[in-house]
Protein backbone atom coordinates (compact mmCIF):
# COMPACT_ATOMS: atom_id res chain seq x y z
CA UNK A 1 0.00 0.00 0.00
CA UNK A 2 1.30 3.33 -0.97
CA UNK A 3 0.66 6.29 1.35
CA UNK A 4 -0.42 9.12 -0.58
CA UNK A 5 -0.16 13.05 0.60
CA UNK A 6 -1.84 15.61 -1.15
CA UNK A 7 1.26 16.40 -2.97
CA UNK A 8 3.64 13.46 -2.36
CA UNK A 9 3.27 9.43 -2.53
CA UNK A 10 5.34 7.60 -0.07
CA UNK A 11 5.99 3.83 -0.86
CA UNK A 12 8.52 0.80 0.57
CA UNK A 13 11.96 1.36 -0.48
CA UNK A 14 12.96 -0.63 -2.98
CA UNK A 15 16.73 -1.97 -4.17
CA UNK A 16 16.28 0.71 -6.78
CA UNK A 17 16.46 3.25 -4.43
CA UNK A 18 19.76 2.67 -2.56
CA UNK A 19 21.55 4.59 -5.03
CA UNK A 20 19.77 7.76 -3.74
CA UNK A 21 20.38 6.84 0.02
CA UNK A 22 23.57 6.51 -0.09
CA UNK A 23 23.79 9.76 -1.88
CA UNK A 24 21.73 11.13 0.77
CA UNK A 25 24.26 9.79 3.82
CA UNK A 26 27.17 10.69 1.67
CA UNK A 27 25.74 14.43 1.67
CA UNK A 28 27.89 16.54 4.26
CA UNK A 29 25.35 19.16 4.41
CA UNK A 30 22.79 16.74 4.74
CA UNK A 31 24.38 14.48 7.32
CA UNK A 32 25.47 17.37 9.96
CA UNK A 33 21.59 19.04 10.14
CA UNK A 34 20.59 15.81 10.56
CA UNK A 35 20.43 13.23 13.87
CA UNK A 36 22.68 10.24 13.76
CA UNK A 37 26.20 9.10 13.13
CA UNK A 38 28.34 10.28 9.70
CA UNK A 39 30.86 8.22 7.75
CA UNK A 40 31.59 7.09 4.04
CA UNK A 41 28.88 4.51 2.73
CA UNK A 42 29.53 2.74 0.40
CA UNK A 43 26.86 1.51 -2.44
CA UNK A 44 28.17 -2.18 -1.54
CA UNK A 45 26.85 -1.55 2.53
CA UNK A 46 23.91 0.05 1.56
CA UNK A 47 22.77 -2.91 -0.58
CA UNK A 48 23.79 -4.67 2.35
CA UNK A 49 21.74 -3.36 5.03
CA UNK A 50 18.63 -3.08 2.89
CA UNK A 51 19.12 -7.02 2.50
CA UNK A 52 19.35 -7.33 6.26
CA UNK A 53 16.38 -4.86 6.81
CA UNK A 54 13.63 -5.12 4.36
CA UNK A 55 11.37 -7.39 6.73
CA UNK A 56 11.34 -5.66 9.81
CA UNK A 57 8.33 -4.76 11.12
CA UNK A 58 9.36 -2.53 13.96
CA UNK A 59 11.10 -0.21 11.38
CA UNK A 60 9.64 1.23 8.09
CA UNK A 61 11.50 3.53 6.31
CA UNK A 62 9.51 5.16 2.79
CA UNK A 63 10.71 7.28 -0.65
CA UNK A 64 9.00 10.00 -0.90
CA UNK A 65 8.08 11.37 -4.01
CA UNK A 66 6.26 13.15 -6.29
CA UNK A 67 4.74 13.47 -9.76
CA UNK A 68 7.23 15.89 -11.44
CA UNK A 69 10.84 14.81 -9.29
CA UNK A 70 10.36 11.18 -8.89
CA UNK A 71 12.09 9.41 -5.58
CA UNK A 72 13.12 12.97 -3.91
CA UNK A 73 14.15 11.39 -0.15
CA UNK A 74 12.82 9.17 2.84
CA UNK A 75 10.41 9.20 5.69
CA UNK A 76 10.72 6.83 8.46
CA UNK A 77 8.86 5.14 11.35
CA UNK A 78 11.18 3.41 13.68
CA UNK A 79 11.83 1.75 16.91
CA UNK A 80 8.09 1.14 16.84
CA UNK A 81 6.52 -0.03 19.96
CA UNK A 82 3.71 -1.99 19.63
CA UNK A 83 2.62 -2.44 22.88
CA UNK A 84 2.58 1.14 23.36
CA UNK A 85 1.89 2.77 20.41
CA UNK A 86 4.72 4.74 19.71
CA UNK A 87 7.25 5.83 17.26
CA UNK A 88 9.96 7.67 16.14
CA UNK A 89 9.93 9.79 12.89
CA UNK A 90 12.18 12.04 10.39
CA UNK A 91 12.62 12.81 6.98
CA UNK A 92 15.37 13.54 4.47
CA UNK A 93 15.45 15.38 1.53
CA UNK A 94 18.21 14.67 -1.05
CA UNK A 95 18.47 17.81 -3.09
CA UNK A 96 18.44 21.35 -1.04
CA UNK A 97 16.22 22.72 -4.25
CA UNK A 98 13.22 20.48 -3.28
CA UNK A 99 13.61 22.36 0.27
CA UNK A 100 10.51 24.76 0.90
CA UNK A 101 8.61 23.57 -1.36
CA UNK A 102 5.78 21.97 1.34
CA UNK A 103 7.12 18.22 -0.09
CA UNK A 104 8.68 17.78 4.00
CA UNK A 105 5.14 19.17 5.42
CA UNK A 106 2.91 16.98 3.51
CA UNK A 107 5.49 13.90 3.84
CA UNK A 108 5.03 14.80 7.71
CA UNK A 109 0.93 14.61 7.52
CA UNK A 110 1.04 11.79 5.13
CA UNK A 111 3.23 9.68 8.04
CA UNK A 112 1.34 11.01 10.74
CA UNK A 113 -2.30 10.11 9.03
CA UNK A 114 -0.68 6.40 8.55
CA UNK A 115 0.39 6.28 11.76
CA UNK A 116 -2.56 7.08 13.46
CA UNK A 117 -5.08 6.45 11.01
CA UNK A 118 -3.74 3.05 9.93
CA UNK A 119 -1.52 1.89 12.54
CA UNK A 120 -3.51 2.81 15.33
CA UNK A 121 -0.36 4.95 17.27
CA UNK A 122 -1.20 7.25 19.80
CA UNK A 123 2.15 9.29 19.54
CA UNK A 124 5.16 10.39 17.08
CA UNK A 125 8.71 11.14 18.61
CA UNK A 126 11.37 12.88 17.18
CA UNK A 127 14.00 15.49 17.02
CA UNK A 128 15.97 17.98 15.76
CA UNK A 129 19.18 19.82 16.01
CA UNK A 130 18.43 23.85 18.30
CA UNK A 131 19.84 25.16 15.60
CA UNK A 132 17.83 23.39 12.50
CA UNK A 133 15.58 25.96 12.43
CA UNK A 134 14.15 24.49 9.01
CA UNK A 135 12.67 21.34 10.56
CA UNK A 136 11.42 23.12 13.65
CA UNK A 137 9.49 25.72 11.75
CA UNK A 138 8.19 22.37 9.36
CA UNK A 139 7.27 20.14 12.55
CA UNK A 140 5.71 22.69 14.72
CA UNK A 141 3.81 23.48 11.47
CA UNK A 142 2.56 19.61 11.76
CA UNK A 143 1.43 20.06 15.35
CA UNK A 144 4.47 18.61 17.26
CA UNK A 145 5.44 20.00 20.54
CA UNK A 146 8.95 20.46 21.87
CA UNK A 147 9.26 18.33 25.00
CA UNK A 148 12.75 18.99 26.53
CA UNK A 149 16.69 19.44 25.34
CA UNK A 150 19.51 17.05 25.86
CA UNK A 151 21.94 19.17 26.68
CA UNK A 152 25.44 18.89 24.60
CA UNK A 153 23.83 15.27 23.34
CA UNK A 154 25.12 14.61 19.48
CA UNK A 155 29.33 15.21 18.85
CA UNK A 156 29.04 15.89 14.64
CA UNK A 157 32.17 17.99 13.34
CA UNK A 158 34.28 17.99 16.77
CA UNK A 159 32.06 19.67 18.92
CA UNK A 160 28.44 18.19 21.29
CA UNK A 161 25.38 19.89 20.19
CA UNK A 162 22.04 20.14 21.70
CA UNK A 163 19.11 17.71 20.98
CA UNK A 164 15.65 18.75 20.84
CA UNK A 165 13.33 16.26 21.67
CA UNK A 166 9.84 16.48 20.39
CA UNK A 167 6.31 14.75 19.96
CA UNK A 168 3.16 14.92 18.57
CA UNK A 169 -0.20 12.92 19.95
CA UNK A 170 -2.75 11.68 18.32
CA UNK A 171 -5.46 13.40 19.85
CA UNK A 172 -3.11 16.69 18.35
CA UNK A 173 -2.83 15.69 15.13
CA UNK A 174 -6.80 15.10 14.88
CA UNK A 175 -7.37 18.64 16.40
CA UNK A 176 -4.76 20.20 13.78
CA UNK A 177 -6.59 18.55 10.50
CA UNK A 178 -9.80 19.08 12.50
CA UNK A 179 -8.24 22.98 12.35
CA UNK A 180 -7.06 23.38 9.20
CA UNK A 181 -8.58 21.32 7.22
CA UNK A 182 -5.33 20.01 5.93
CA UNK A 183 -6.69 16.91 3.89
CA UNK A 184 -9.75 18.36 2.39
CA UNK A 185 -9.46 18.79 -1.58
Amino acid sequence: MNIKGKYVMLRAMEKVDMELVCSMFNDPELEDAVVGWSFPLSLEQQNRWFENNMSDNHNFRFIIETPNDGAVGIATLINIDWKNRHAGHGIKLANKERRSKGIGTDSVMAVMRYAFDELGLNRLNGSWFSNNLASKGMYMKCGWKEEGIRRKYIFKKGEYRDLVEVGVLASEYYELISKNHYWEL
